[in-house]
């Protein structure tokens, strides 16, 4: 019997030291896949491409990192909402590009496409507190243009760019209009135990063990302990048949936000999966977005007023 005991701890004991040893060694690489395999860390395509009308925009996050993105208007003059938009963790900003065409298209608005630090043409190595600087470089150009509307600034995320785009949304609630997440995880921690299903009862927010390996994270990017921070309105998009982050991570966010915040709406697209979920949602997934829109960020009367500022919360059965 003790030497059964004494086989079982051991076998926990490898599992917990072969789990340190692969988050020490390998997160970042598993959280931050800028260049996916077979191909470069340059941009295949240009928004010229796809006939778009673009500027480079090129600035510096606060620590002194060199940033790129692609500022994407429907047209010149165009003063509708613009989109910060901020991309999932694997592959550069031109990975998006045809998603945002018809984003622009059915929106009428502009898209901010940033890089993150390390991604694209922007120089530097991914981390959180780097991408957090990103994020916040990125919203404070936008603040500063004479070009658009800056009472119209909504931030757009999937999966890692829903995380980083919660925090910047906290951080900012006199610049940033709403917050749209798709796909988005409540943790880096929980999607651990989801990859690495070994390492579930040792590393998580929501883990039954003893987390023992939480620590270890250095970048945890916990949603769910910022949603519930956040006071502007929020649209959540989830795709059910995801196959990255289970659906019940976008679940537990709306929950979390909607118990502090009222202006809450929470969609779910039965076919749609991880990258998806707006092809999938088709035209009810782009009616679902201008509607959110329309009534928490509306186009400015001539006389100034949004005459919505105190428009009750959309009913979540929509």
């Amino acid at each position: 019997m003790v030497t059964y005991v004494n086989a079982l701890l051991y076998g926990v004991g490898g599992i917990v030291v072969a789990g340190m040893a692969l988050l020490v060694a390998f997160q970042e690489k598993l959280v931050y896949v800028p260049v996916l395999p077979g191909l470069t860390k340059s941009y295949q395509i240009t928004p010229a491409r796809l006939r778009l009308t673009y500027e480079d925009v090129f600035f510096h996050a606060s620590d002194g990192v060199r940033l790129h993105s692609w500022f994407i208007k429907l047209f010149p003059d165009c003063r509708g909402p613009t989109i910060l938009f901020f991309q999932e963790n694997a592959g550069n900003i031109a990975h998006r590009l045809e998603m945002v065409r018809i984003m622009i298209q059915r929106l009428n608005c502009n898209v901010f496409m940033l890089s993150y630090r390390g991604y694209g043409a922007s120089d530097g190595y991914p981390s959180q507190p780097g991408i957090t600087r990103d994020a916040q470089a990125a919203l404070d150009h936008l603040s500063q243009r004479t070009d658009i509307d800056t009472s119209r600034i909504i931030v757009f995320g999937r999966s890692l760019g829903g995380a980083v785009g919660a925090v910047l949304t906290k951080n900012n609630p006199d610049k940033v209009a709403a917050l749209i997440l798709e796909n988005t995880f409540t943790s880096i921690l929980d999607m651990a135990g989801v990859l690495l299903p070994f390492l579930k009862w040792f590393i998580g927010k929501n883990s039954k063990g003893p987390k023992i390996l939480n620590f270890l994270v250095r970048s945890p990017w916990s949603t769910i302990d910022v949603v519930g921070q956040i006071k502007q309105p929020i649209l959540f998009l989830s795709g059910l048949q995801d196959e990255m982050v289970p659906p019940v991570h976008m679940q537990m966010l709306y929950a979390k936000a909607a118990a502090h915040n009222r202006r809450c709406l929470f969609v779910d697209f039965p076919s749609g999966m991880h990258m998806d979920t707006w092809l999938a949602g088709g035209d009810h997934y782009w009616r679902t977005i201008q509607q959110f829109l329309e009534q928490y960020v509306p186009e400015k009367k001539e006389n100034g007023s949004s005459g919505n500022n105190n428009v009750a919360a959309i009913d979540s059965s929509l």
